[in-house]
């Protein structure tokens, strides 16, 4: 499978300092949405007296909202740019999440959420297009991996800072959330005043979703992985627990330190993923990706101690490192400019609809079975991933390692806003 060069480059605008950290520090709230809450949970569901369902919707309804709204704001995204619709999507993200500072029923919880989602999703695509346009070549690789490392460190340290909050009133994690208000103002000061659009024919900057899915079929294959990598993702996080159980690991700490192995090869791969890029084609990064999902969640179902069960959220966590830095470059470089918004937005729609459908598909399949059943079952899904790319080898049509950044045809000057 190929997917057909995009025609044309929009032309370069300058990037003004303190514009990365800004895209990177903004990341960091995506992860942040639910996790910042998860120290909590429990003082609410007693708090408002509410079952375990109702209390894992708080957290999960913004990831549906992402899910939903995602087509919309990409369509925002190369209507009007990058600038003002990431901007007013950190606002909303933070006013929407603040409301929980003075919320007191379960229904005003959750609206805020569904809110707070249509915020999340801008803030998800708007960050993923802005590097993808402000960023090529070398500097695209460091920007990407620099990003998977602030991404997974804001999944360690946010939580802490909620659970430092959260022993005074479950309500102050909620104004954490705040924090998106003066970066979308940054955001509007810091970020190119330009509208993003190709200058290819006509036909393609009219390119709707479903034309642009016919049109790129490949893109289909870059969801479906991320929508499993999702799915595999909170199906360790919700689970291991239960896993570690059987093993004797049922101590809080103990249990949090394999979460937090996990974020630190995230971290870490992050930081070296430029120069991975430089040696190896995005082929290989994104099937060495499957091979460690693999090997981690096989581990899950058959190690027979606690230090074995260790290395397989480091291993996934390895992985994870490398694959969505790859999979947002394969679909953001396959398409056209003036579709790239909608391109990443759809990433948005795999990458939450997974995280929501995780405990729909797997809890069931483990309380039908066993964790350790349910974990070898998991391990199919990148193994069978990795076969179907490895006999179509999908994803050889990529930039190679050490490619320069394309050249931009001629574009008109940007458009002011």
């Amino acid at each position: 499978m190929s997917t057909p060069a995009p025609e044309s480059e929009p032309a370069p605008v300058p990037v003004r300092p303190g514009t990365l950290p800004l895209l990177l520090f903004a990341s960091t709230l995506t992860v942040m949405a639910g996790s910042i809450l998860a120290p909590v949970i429990q003082v609410i569901r007693g708090d408002l007296q509410l079952s375990g369902t109702e209390a894992g919707l708080i957290i999960t309804t913004h990831s549906l909202s992402i899910a939903v709204t995602s087509p919309l704001a990409g369509w925002m995204l190369d209507r009007w740019g990058v600038r003002l619709p990431l901007a007013g999507g950190l606002v909303l993200y933070g006013l929407a999440g603040g409301t929980g500072l003075v919320a007191e029923t379960y229904p005003a919880l959750i609206a805020s959420r569904i809110a707070f989602g249509a915020g999340a999703a801008l803030v998800f695509s708007g960050t993923t297009l802005a590097l993808l346009n402000l960023y090529k070549g070398p500097a695209q690789d460091r920007a990407m991996g620099w990003r998977g490392t602030a991404t997974s460190m804001g999944g360690v340290l946010w939580p802490l800072l909620a659970g430092g909050v959260g022993g005074i009133s479950w309500h102050l994690p909620f104004g954490v959330y705040l924090i998106g208000v003066p970066l979308g103002i940054a955001t509007a000061l810091l970020l190119p005043r330009e509208r993003a659009k190709g200058t290819g024919r006509p036909a393609e900057k009219r390119l709707g979703a479903w034309q642009m899915l016919r049109r790129h079929r490949i893109l289909l294959v870059w969801y479906g992985l991320q929508f499993c990598g999702s799915l595999l993702l909170y199906a360790l996080v919700v689970f291991l627990p239960q896993r570690l159980a059987e093993a004797g690991v049922e101590d809080p700490l103990l249990v949090s330190l394999y979460t937090v192995g996990m974020s630190g090869a995230m971290s870490l791969i992050g930081l070296a993923y430029a120069s991975l890029r430089t040696r190896l084609a995005y082929s290989v990064l994104l099937r060495g990706s499957l091979a460690l999902w693999t090997a981690a969640f096989l581990l899950l179902a058959v190690a027979p101690n606690a230090p074995l069960l260790f290395l397989a959220p480091l291993l996934f966590g390895l992985g994870q490192g490398v694959f969505f830095p790859v999979t947002t470059v394969l679909i953001g470089e396959g398409v056209p400019a003036a579709v790239r918004g909608q391109a990443t937005s759809l990433s948005g729609t795999a990458t939450f609809a997974g995280q929501f459908a995780s405990p729909l598909l797997i809890g069931p399949l483990i309380q039908a079975t066993s964790p350790t059943t349910g974990f070898l079952i998991a391990a199919t899904v990148p193994a069978l991933a990795l076969t179907a790319l490895w006999i179509s080898r999908a994803g050889t049509s990529g930039p190679q390692p050490g490619s320069p950044a394309p050249a931009p045809s001629p574009a008109p000057a940007t458009r002011a806003e």
